[in-house]
C-alpha cells in the first residue's frame, strides 16, 4: 500500500504515468484478502477516471471480497448493480456469490443463481459445481453422488479430481463403500489418476470397519501410484483401526510411520490414547503421554480432557480430580473442552454439587459452559432424578443465548418419562420442534417407551408412526418397548377402541393390531407385525426385513400379515418383479387368502396414484394355488376309481 501511494503521489497532476488498471485491482485485491472490502470499493471510487477505469474483474474481486467475509447482503447488492454499471457478469461473478450463497446454506438462491447462468449462456465449471458439492454435503443436504457426476456431464462440464475427492469423502462419512468405490472406478475410467485425497477416506472407512486387509490394499494402491502416505493418510488409518478397536494395530501403524521419520502429532497421540483409555490400559496411555513430551509436542486441551475423561473412565475420579488441578494450577489453559470432561466425570459419578461448583470456577475464569457442558450437566440430574435442578441448568441455556441441543431435550424428555410425566416430556418434544430441532431415535424411542409404561399405547402407536413418516429409522428399543407394551395389555387395547370406535381412527399400527388380535393372533405376535406393516408401507422394508429375521431366530416365521406387509414395502421399494428374491413364502390356500384380505386392508393407506401391486400378486398367488389345489384333488380322485 505504501507503494501505490508513493505512485499515487508521483501521479499528481501528471497524466497518468505509473498507475493504471493492473496495480489498482493488485491493491484491491490485496486489501480484500485482508477482509478490508470496504476500502477496496472505496479506493475504485476514488479512483474512477484517473489512470483506473474498472472492468468486471474489480468487481469480481469486491464480490469474492464481501462472500468470504460473509457479508452476503453486501456482493449481491454489486452484482445487482452491475447491469446499470454496464457491466456483465462472468463466470468468475457467480462462482463468487455461488460460494457465499452456499457457505450460509441458502441453495434456493444457488439455484436461481445457476439458471440465471445458464439464461445467460454461461456455463458453470468444475469449480461452481464442487463449491455447490462441498457445501450441501457440510450443510447435511441430500445428494446423490452418481447423479451429481451424471448432471455435471449432462451440463458439457467434466468432472475434475477435486469433484470425485469430495464425493468419495462424502460417501464414505456416509458409510456408503460401495457408493465410493464406484466413484473411484468412474474417476479412473476418465482417465483422472487418484491422489491421497482420494485413498484417504476409504482407508479410514475400511479401518473403522474392521477390515484391514482392504485398507492395506488402498495403501499400497496409492504408493504404486507415487504419492506414498503423509501424516492425514496415517492419522486416518489411525483413527480407523482405534475406532474399529484395533488399537493394537494402530500403534504398529504409528511404530512404522516413525521409523519413516514421520512422528505423529498431537492428534494422533490424542486418539492413540483414547484408544487405550478405552481398553482400560492406563499404564500403557500414560507411557504413550511421556513419549509425546519427550519428542517436545506440547500437550493441548485436547490431551489433557482425553487424559481425564481416560483415567475417569476407569474408576478412578480422585486422580482424574488431582489431574485436573494440578493441570489448572500450572496455568495450562484447558478451555472449556478440560472443564466438560471433568464435569462428565462428576455427572457419572453421581457428585452433582462438585459439577455444579465446576461449572462456577469456568465462569470465573472467563470460560463460557458450551451445549455440551449444560447437556452433559441436564443428564446428570436426570440420572439422580432430579428434574427441579436439570430444569434449572436447561433454564439458565435459555438465559444465556445456548442452543439447546437434540442430546438436551432428550434428557429432559427421559427424566419426565422416567418419574411418570409423559405429558411434561410432550411439552418439551413439541417445544423442541417449535425451535427447529429434529427428533432423533432416541427421542422417539424414549418417549414412546414412557408412553408403553404408562399404558398409554394409542399414544405410543401414533408417535411410531410420526417417527417412520419424519424417516427416523427405529432401532431394537424401539420396537422391544412396543412388543412388551402390546402384549401386556392387548386386551385394553382392543377394549377401549370398543368403547370409542373414532379414538385412533387413522393409525395404521392400531388398526392392524386389533384386526389382529380379533382375528386371533398371539399379542406379542400382533405386535411384532404391526411394527412390519408400518415400516412397509412407510418406506423402510430393509428395517422390516432384519425385524423379521430376527422374529424368525426366535422361531417366529413369516406369516399372512407380515407376508402381505412385506410383500407391499416390496413393491413400493419398485423391485416387484423380484419378490421372490427377497421373501420367501410357504403359506398354504387358506393362508394366502387371509394375507389377501390384510393386503386389501393396506391398500386403504396407500397414497393416491401407487398401484396395488401387492394385492394384484397374491389375488394371482390365491388362484394359481387353488387350481393347483383342485388339480391335485382330481388326481386323486381318479387314482382311487
Amino acid at each position: 500500500m505504501v507503494v501505490y501511494n508513493e505512485m499515487v503521489k508521483r501521479d499528481a497532476g501528471i497524466e497518468n504515468r505509473c498507475l493504471d488498471n493492473y496495480s489498482t485491482c493488485i491493491v484491491v485485491n490485496g486489501l480484500c484478502k485482508d477482509g478490508m472490502v470496504d476500502e477496496g470499493w472505496k479506493l475504485i471510487s476514488d479512483r474512477w477516471g484517473k489512470g483506473c477505469v474498472p472492468s468486471i474483474v474489480f468487481y469480481n474481486v469486491l464480490i469474492d471480497g464481501y462472500c468470504k467475509k460473509g457479508d452476503i447482503k453486501s456482493a449481491y447488492n454489486i452484482f445487482q448493480k452491475l447491469n446499470s454499471m454496464g457491466f456483465l457478469p462472468t463466470v468468475e461473478t457467480y462462482g463468487a456469490l455461488i460460494n457465499g450463497f452456499s457457505n450460509n446454506g441458502n441453495f434456493e438462491i444457488v439455484d436461481e443463481l445457476m439458471r440465471d447462468m445458464a439464461a445467460r449462456g454461461l456455463s458453470a465449471n468444475a469449480h461452481v459445481y464442487n463449491i455447490i458439492i462441498d457445501a450441501k454435503y457440510r450443510h447435511g443436504g441430500d445428494l446423490k453422488p452418481l447423479d451429481a457426476i451424471r448432471k455435471m456431464i449432462e451440463e458439457g462440464c467434466d468432472p475434475d479430481l477435486v469433484t470425485y475427492n469430495t464425493l468419495i469423502s462424502g460417501s464414505c462419512k456416509a458409510g456408503e463403500i460401495e457408493e465410493a468405490e464406484e466413484l473411484l472406478e468412474n474417476a479412473r475410467n476418465r482417465g483422472l489418476v487418484p491422489n491421497k485425497r482420494t485413498y484417504t477416506p476409504l482407508i479410514h472407512l475400511y479401518c473403522t470397519q474392521g477390515d484391514i486387509d482392504r485398507a492395506s490394499c488402498f495403501l499400497v494402491k496409492m504408493t504404486e501410484y507415487g504419492d506414498p502416505p503423509d501424516l492425514p493418510t496415517y492419522g486416518a488409518l489411525i483413527h480407523g483401526f482405534v475406532r474399529s478397536g484395533h488399537v493394537d494395530v494402530a500403534l504398529t501403524i504409528r511404530d512404522r510411520m516413525t521409523k519413516k521419520g514421520l512422528l505423529p502429532d498431537s492428534c494422533i497421540y490424542n486418539v492413540l490414547m483414547n484408544g487405550l483409555f478405552k481398553k482400560g490400559k492406563l499404564s500403557e496411555a500414560k507411557q504413550l503421554f511421556s513419549e509425546m513430551l519427550s519428542h517436545s509436542i506440547v500437550p493441548d486441551m485436547y490431551i489433557y480432557a482425553t487424559l481425564v475423561d481416560g483415567i475417569i473412565r476407569i474408576g478412578e475420579i480422585n486422580e482424574a480430580k488431582k489431574l485436573f488441578q494440578h493441570t489448572i494450577e500450572n496455568g495450562v489453559d484447558i478451555g472449556v473442552v478440560g472443564h466438560n470432561a471433568m464435569i462428565k466425570g462428576y455427572c457419572k459419578f453421581g457428585m452433582m454439587s462438585e459439577a455444579v461448583s465446576s461449572m462456577s470456577r469456568m465462569k470465573k475464569l472467563k470460560i463460557f459452559p458450551d451445549g455440551y457442558t449444560y447437556s452433559t450437566m441436564i443428564d446428570g440430574f436426570v440420572k439422580k432424578q432430579n428434574m427441579s435442578g436439570a430444569l434449572t441448568i436447561f433454564c439458565e441455556m435459555v438465559k444465556q443465548k445456548c442452543l439447546a441441543s437434540v442430546v438436551a431435550y432428550t434428557s429432559l424428555i427421559n427424566g419426565y418419562c422416567q418419574i411418570g410425566s409423559s405429558q411434561r416430556a410432550l411439552y418439551f418434544f413439541h417445544y423442541m420442534q417449535s425451535n427447529g430441532l429434529v427428533p432423533n431415535v432416541v427421542t422417539y424411542t424414549t418417549l414412546i417407551g414412557g408412553f408403553c409404561k404408562e399404558g398409554q399405547l394409542a399414544k405410543a402407536a401414533i408417535f411410531f408412526e410420526q417417527m417412520l413418516i419424519a424417516k427416523c429409522c427405529p432401532n431394537n428399543y424401539t420396537c422391544n418397548y412396543l412388543v412388551n407394551g402390546f402384549s401386556n395389555s392387548a386386551h385394553s387395547v382392543v377394549l377401549k377402541e370398543g368403547n370409542n370406535p373414532k379414538s385412533c381412527k387413522t393409525s395404521m399400527f392400531l388398526d392392524a393390531f386389533r384386526k389382529m388380535i380379533s382375528d386371533g393372533w398371539l399379542p406379542n405376535i400382533a405386535a411384532y407385525n404391526s411394527i412390519i406393516v408400518c415400516l412397509s408401507l412407510n418406506g423402510m422394508l430393509k428395517t422390516a426385513l432384519e425385524l423379521q429375521n430376527n422374529m424368525a431366530s426366535k422361531g417366529l416365521c413369516v406369516d399372512s400379515v407380515s407376508f402381505a406387509a412385506l410383500l407391499h414395502g416390496i413393491c413400493l421399494d419398485g423391485k416387484s418383479k423380484e419378490w421372490k428374491k427377497i421373501v420367501s413364502c410357504n403359506l398354504k390356500e387358506s393362508e394366502l387368502c387371509t394375507a389377501l384380505i390384510y393386503s386389501k386392508i393396506f391398500d386403504q393407506y396407500l397414497a393416491r396414484g401407487l398401484n396395488f401391486e401387492a394385492s394384484e400378486i397374491l389375488h394371482n398367488m390365491v388362484s394359481d394355488c387353488k387350481s393347483h389345489n383342485l388339480h391335485m384333488d382330481n388326481i386323486e380322485v381318479s387314482a382311487n376309481r
